[in-house]
């Protein structure tokens, strides 16, 4: 029972510094400044959920963007498009007032969530007789089939996209709780996965699936279950980009994108969760941290790029490998600190 309190009581402190960190964002934040933190947090996110199936399995996906483009297209065709036969018997879900703009939110992401789940599913269902650049290749051509399908179908606008779309509880002071919000459940999820027995099995598959299979892991149930989880946090960054910036096209999910988000994971280091957070937030603060440099604002890309090369080159692991950086690791660095200055006193 008490463990079960502390638990509540910490997620409710955990809720009411979100809502106060948002609050603040927003009052005292420029609007530039705070639309590139609302990226950085889905990036970060998109990193994370992609780190389950490249990262902790093993697979090499790099069509992520699908996922990412499925739930921000469903999530706002409940919006502009199903919500109002609804609304029609069901008041509450008018637009307008806090509860009705949260209970909106709330039932796009979980269509879009479901919906990029499922997505996942069939995408990870064929890859069990496939991997490494077989892999690749099959979840980079399944992104660019779900962008030409979006291309092509005009209810959701064709190439025009959905523009107008309504921003719902993300108006004003609560984009940055939603944001971070999920970013920190799926962190939460991650890091506990991995803690657990079941996250062994994970990690087993990663390091040798041959061998696990061999040893009674059910490997196809490890990698299907991979692709569903993370997909699902794929396609609810999409619902909450598509609620935030009030517009999408099929333009914002190609190729490139799932590129970047394949690289973040990439520098990140292979399972690291604290890795690609601080990955997703360099890449997408980088190029913007570049607009203002005279001498490089046209070569900013380029100088971006080799930036990223000479990373690699000089720790091709990754920012932290396999390491996570938590309070404890502030700890032992602080006692680190302390040791050393005790010594160069003596």
């Amino acid at each position: 029972m008490l463990w079960l309190l502390s638990r509540a009581l910490g997620a409710a402190a955990v809720l009411f510094g979100l809502g106060a960190m948002s609050v603040w964002l927003t009052h005292n934040v420029e609007t530039y400044y705070y639309l590139v933190l609302i990226q950085c947090g889905i990036a970060a996110t998109l990193a994370v959920s992609l780190n389950l199936i490249n990262g902790i399995t093993g697979q090499f996906s790099i069509g992520h963007a699908g996922f990412y483009a499925v739930g921000a297209y469903v999530g706002a065709a409940w919006t502009m498009l199903w919500r109002p036969i609804f609304a029609k018997e069901l008041p509450w879900l008018e637009i307008g007032s806090l509860p009705g703009d949260v209970a909106n939110l709330i039932i796009a992401l979980a269509l879009g969530s479901l919906a990029a789940a499922i997505t996942g599913l069939i995408v990870g269902t064929p890859s069990l007789r496939l991997r490494g650049d077989y892999l690749a290749i099959l979840t980079l051509g399944f992104g660019e089939v779900i962008r030409v399908t979006l291309l092509n179908i005009d209810a959701v606008g064709g190439a025009r996209g959905l523009a107008g779309i309504p921003t719902l509880a993300s108006t004003g002071d609560l984009a940055a709780f939603w944001v971070f919000g999920l970013l920190i459940a799926v962190s939460l999820l991650t890091r506990n996965l991995m803690q657990s027995t079941r996250g062994l099995t994970w990690l087993a598959v990663r390091e040798d699936e041959v061998a696990s299979d061999a040893m009674g892991v059910d490997t196809t149930r490890v990698k299907v279950t991979a692709f569903v989880v993370g997909s699902t946090f794929a396609g609810a960054s999409g619902v909450l980009y598509a609620h935030f910036f009030t517009g999408i096209s099929q333009d914002i999910f190609g190729m490139d994108v799932s590129i970047m988000i394949t690289t973040m994971v990439v520098l990140a280091g292979t399972g690291s969760v604290t890795g690609a957070i601080i990955a997703g937030f360099a890449l997408t603060a980088m190029p913007e941290a570049l607009r203002f440099l005279k001498d490089f604002k046209e070569y900013r890309m380029v100088v971006f790029s080799l930036a990223l090369i000479i990373m690699m080159l000089t720790r091709p692991q990754g920012i932290l490998g396999h390491a996570e950086v938590g309070f404890g690791s502030f700890v032992r660095l602080y006692q680190r600190l302390r040791l050393g200055v005790r010594r160069s006193a003596r």
